[in-house]
């Protein structure tokens, strides 16, 4: 692939990362709850280290015409690290943070998608790290974003006593 296609794709995914921390910026801004606030603060500023990666990519691919060769993170944190009850407690499902809780596992799906097709698509042994790497990390996003919605969907069920079971 071209080094013009690879930088294009790299503006793309920094659009995607740029969406989704000014998305969570706003979301930490805007909620009333200080627990949720903290996880869009930390959701956000983990978007913002995908964008300082992304750039130093893109500009070593400008400059040098390759990758840099760093990416050495692990990006994969589980739920449970992540969610608490505090969290949970602060959102029901009617309420603006249930809402931005939604919308952000679709963005984070997109941007799996995104990466994914890339990291296999790629020639470039840096360029498939990276795009993986970034891939893994948006997974670990959507699995902390996904047991918030489970958890919260089952107490709105019991607190409603609506189980089809």
């Amino acid at each position: 692939m071209s080094a013009q296609r690879s930088l294009e794709i790299i503006r793309q995914a920094l659009l995607l990362e740029k969406r989704g921390k000014t998305f969570y910026s706003k979301v930490a801004e805007h909620t009333q709850h200080s627990a949720v606030s903290e996880f869009f603060s930390v959701m956000a500023a983990e978007e913002q280290e995908h964008i300082e990666l992304l750039l130093k990519h893109y500009k070593s691919l400008k400059e040098a015409g390759n990758f840099v060769a760093e990416v050495n993170e692990d990006p994969l944190k589980t739920a449970s690290e992540v969610v608490n009850t505090e969290i949970v407690a602060q959102i029901t499902g009617a309420d603006y943070e249930s809402a931005a809780i939604s919308a952000a596992i679709h963005m984070e799906e997109r941007a799996i998608k995104v990466y994914s097709e890339r990291a296999e698509s790629a020639v470039d042994v840096e360029e498939k790290k990276l795009y993986t790497w970034l891939a893994g990390w948006e997974r670990s996003h959507l699995h902390q974003l996904l047991e918030i919605d489970r958890i919260v969907t089952e107490r709105i069920w019991t607190d409603n006593n609506y189980w089809p079971f």
